[in-house]
């Protein structure tokens, strides 16, 4: 069974990349210069009489470490009429990467502006298109993701995410890395070519990896800093909750979790029946419990409790950071179910992944989990099912949402404390 559920995740995974127009360098590669998507080519080239508004791209490229070359290249980009907003020099072995900010006429495509780098002396040129965000300068985007995390430990994986541009982000626990060789983990991290290696605050390591665009020591400088300022910051989450009014009376609190919850966790899963278990979990009903700290951990994701006022939690919500992908779960213990909980933590992780920049969240579950299935059609969102032997995975386009997150629920009722 879990096989069958990885498979399904593996398919949702790629139908969400397919629909979002994933960049074609995930897929294909050419040293460490990526073709340049069809949808920035569109066949012919318009004229300069066609070009549209201008448009914001993020390019790197390399030329040698001589002068006059960075001269020569931005005279190539002037004499097709590009802008540079922005400049970044990061020095290598063999040469210096330079990384721009342009505006280019609507007109020139990644293709042009690439030829016209390489005709400058430039050679494993990145481009990307850009958008208006990136018009904040370095120093102060980084001083704004420091911030942020300062004030949530579960944002360090989105901030390195947004700090370093498309990656993916591992974290293996101290138990697990200490079987990998000292050369690969040194205790102030490492950094080859497209990896980088950071240690981890609570132990362990942070593997970083990008699959086309080399990481700059620059890079790793930044991201190191932000990891270091995590560590002596300590355990931390957001102090916020809110109090929910059932529909039958009686009051909830749903607050942030983190793993200092798991006894209170664990407690909750001895109130669940075998088959609440088995429908979260997908699996064994013994090995539930092993799950728990793992999901509670803000390294993976963001956890929130729904707790009396007695303080016992009666039901969990996680949202959990996969890849460029981003999974939902829920469990709420029997006696507390059909009460509008769940739907209310789900609409609460939805907007939390909205904000956090993600595009799609899916939800594993099993076909005969109707409230799930409910919840999830009950966020107003368009949806997606893969369903195979029971197993179903729901996915949800966040890009269908309302400036006010998810469609309001009809039950519960939230209000500050």
């Amino acid at each position: 069974m879990s096989e069958v559920i990885c498979n399904l995740r593996e398919l949702a995974k790629r139908t969400v990349r397919g629909r979002a127009g994933f960049h074609v360098w995930w897929a294909r590669r050419h040293g460490h210069a990526p073709p340049v998507p069809e949808s920035d080519t569109g066949g012919a080239r318009p004229s300069s009489a066609e070009a549209g508004p201008s448009v914001l791209w993020r390019m790197r490229t390399t030329v040698r470490d001589e002068p006059g070359s960075l001269a020569a290249l931005c005279a190539a980009l002037a004499g097709h009429g590009v802008d540079i907003l922005s400049l970044q020099t990061h020095p290598l072995g063999d040469g210096v990467m330079d990384e721009f900010l342009l505006r280019a006429p609507g007109g020139l495509d990644g293709g042009a502006l690439t030829e016209a780098a390489s005709g400058a002396g430039g050679w494993d040129t990145w481009i990307e298109r850009a958008d208006t965000h990136d018009l904040v300068d370095a120093p102060t985007r980084v001083l704004g993701l420091a911030a942020r995390t300062a004030q949530d430990a579960a944002q360090l994986p989105l901030a390195l995410r947004q700090l370093l541009g498309r990656c993916t982000i591992r974290s293996l626990p101290a138990a697990r890395f200490s079987a990998v060789p000292a050369p690969q983990g040194p205790v102030e991290g490492s950094l080859k070519d497209t990896v980088m290696r950071l240690r981890a605050p609570e132990g362990g390591v942070i593997i970083v990896e990008r699959p086309y665009l080399p990481f700059t020591p620059t890079e790793f400088a930044r991201a190191r800093a932000l990891v270091e300022l995590d560590a002596r910051l300590g355990p931390r989450i957001p102090r916020g909750r809110d109090v929910l009014t059932l529909p039958e009376g009686g009051d909830i609190t749903v607050r942030r979790a983190d793993t200092r919850d798991l006894p209170a966790a664990l407690e909750m899963h001895e109130r669940c029946s075998a088959q609440t278990l088995r429908l979260r979990y997908h699996g064994p009903v013994g090995d539930a419990d092993r799950y728990l700290r793992h999901l509670l951990s803000p390294r993976f994701g963001r956890t929130l409790a729904a707790q009396t006022s007695s303080g016992r939690i009666v039901g969990l919500g996680h949202l959990l950071w996969d890849g460029d992908e981003t999974e939902v779960a829920l469990i709420v213990e029997d006696a507390w179910q059909r009460r509008g909980i769940g739907g209310e933590l789900l609409s609460r992780l939805v907007a939390m992944a909205a904000e956090a920049g993600c595009s799609d969240v899916y939800a594993v579950t099993r076909a005969a989990n109707t409230g799930m299935v409910a919840a999830m059609r009950a966020l107003g969102l368009p949806l997606d099912y893969q369903i195979e032997e029971g197993t179903l995975v729901i996915t949800a386009r966040l890009d269908g949402m309302g400036p006010h997150g998810p469609r309001q629920r009809h039950g519960a009722h939230a209000a500050r404390p």
